[in-house]
């Protein structure tokens, strides 16, 4: 990938598919911490069952922190907090608008 000097657009020289040229976007316009972040909300709400009671979700660095309105919920899902985990890091590893990093997504889930 490089620039054209005259008008600084991005010019390829081989072929690529859709998937990869978003991902390439989303790096070159430096927004992969802000996407990624949503991405993990969406996985949060489609993975655990507790959408209806989750208030604020917030990836940083690695550890996903999740504000619950309910502490019955709460509890049931510190149990499971291990399975949530892989299950939202699979969840992630198939989502194309991911931009995957170095190891796992979300290493830890801290319910609030």
């Amino acid at each position: 990938m490089a620039y054209d000097n005259n008008d600084n657009r991005l010019r390829r020289k081989e072929a690529v598919g859709m998937e990869q040229l978003v991902q390439d976007f989303i790096r070159e316009m430096k927004i992969t911490s802000g996407v990624n972040r949503q991405r993990a909300v969406e996985a949060w709400n489609a993975v655990s069952g507790a959408a209806g009671y989750t208030l604020d979700v917030y990836l940083d660095k690695g550890i996903l922190y999740v504000t619950l309105g309910s502490s019955l919920a709460r509890n049931q899902l510190y149990f499971q907090r291990d399975v949530l985990v892989r299950k939202v890091n699979e969840f992630l590893e198939n989502d194309s608008l991911f931009v995957k990093g170095n190891g796992p997504a979300v290493r830890n889930i801290v319910l609030k």
